[in-house]
Order: structure tokens, then C-alpha cells, then sequence
């Protein structure tokens, strides 16, 4: 099977670049298996909300995505591969999925970054603000390229700046996703 992007960790960072490129048309799988940090956490500071379990977050943010149209693989990526139309990632259970995009928000567990020899800044996946690697079409945030420092709203900030990434190269142009209210 093939989509437009295969996002690897379905946490604030991964949750957030899927909800963006499925709302602009995009064909994307999350691959995760809802056993993120964010179930420990309590969101006291975070813009919008004035506080909520980090469980409900994950709970909200998941259906979010699913009623834009991603999918959400409950399974675990074992290894992935690049190949001559982007990467192929296999999972726990032998289930395959090709993309030419390639997101890696897989929190402290970097492991997969070594199957694509990417560059590594210490312990963490080297990435720009844009949250591009070392590698063509991979991309990488939250707490995979931090190691500390780490917050909800950096992670979620992540996601959203891979998704314009990704769709400004799928556009060939800069691409923002701003809307406005639509007129009564």
C-alpha cells in the first residue's frame, strides 16, 4: 500500500502534522500504538485550554485526526527502508506501507533513525525548525530532536511546521493553512 506520508509516533507531534496534511487533501497513516508520555501528563499551561488530563488530550486529539481522514495504525514500526520512490516501513505484525514522506515522532525512542543512517545530535535526531534531517523527505520533532525541554505545545508546534513543509513541497510553493470563518 502506498499513501502521501507515514508518520512514525502518534503523540502531539505526530497527531498534529497528520490533522494538517489529511485536512489539505493528503493521504497519511500515523503508525502508533497510544503509549505516549502524554498519558502521564497534565496540561496546566497550554494555550486554549485552561487545564485537561493529558489522556483526554491524546483521546480528543486522536478522533480529531481520524475525523479528518487519517488513518491510525495501532501497530508497532519494526524497520523502514528507503526505496526508489521514498520509504517503506514494516511493522511488528509484517504489515507493509510505502510513502515519499516520512515523519519520525517517535519520542525518546530514536531507534528507527539508525535504519536511515540519520545524522544524530547526541542522543536526539538532528533537525531544522522546519523539522527537516539529514535524509530527502524525512522528517523529524518533539522529543526525537530534543532531549530535554520539551513541552506539549513545542511538540504539537513541531507537527505543524512538518506538515507545511511537506505540503509546500507536495505544492511547489510556500504553503500556509490559515482559515477564516466562513461568511453568513
Amino acid at each position: 500500500m502506498s499513501v502521501d506520508a507515514i508518520i512514525i509516533g502518534d503523540g502531539p507531534t505526530g497527531l498534529s502534522c497528520a490533522l494538517l496534511l489529511a485536512k489539505n487533501d493528503l493521504d497519511v497513516t500515523v503508525y502508533g500504538e497510544d503509549d505516549t508520555p502524554m498519558h502521564q501528563a497534565y496540561l496546566w499551561n497550554y494555550l486554549g485550554l485552561h487545564e485537561e488530563d493529558g489522556t483526554t488530550f491524546q483521546e480528543t486529539s486522536r478522533k480529531q485526526v481520524l475525523d479528518m481522514g487519517a488513518r491510525l495504525e495501532e501497530r508497532r514500526v519494526e524497520t523502514i527502508e528507503e526505496t526508489p520512490n521514498g520509504y517503506r516501513v514494516t511493522t511488528h505484525d509484517d504489515h507493509h506501507e510505502q510513502a515519499p514522506h516520512l515523519v519520525i515522532a517517535t519520542g525518546t525512542d530514536r531507534s528507527l533513525a539508525k535504519d536511515l543512517d540519520l545524522a544524530l545530535e547526541g542522543n536526539t535526531i538532528q533537525a531544522d525548525r522546519y523539522g527537516r534531517t539529514s535524509k530527502e523527505n524525512v522528517y523529524a520533532g518533539g522529543w526525537a530532536t530534543r532531549e530535554d525541554k520539551i513541552q506539549a505545545a513545542i511538540s504539537v508546534g513541531d507537527g505543524a511546521a512538518i506538515a507545511l513543509e511537506i505540503l509546500s513541497k507536495e505544492e511547489g510553493e510556500p504553503t500556509h493553512d490559515f482559515d477564516v470563518p466562513p461568511e453568513e
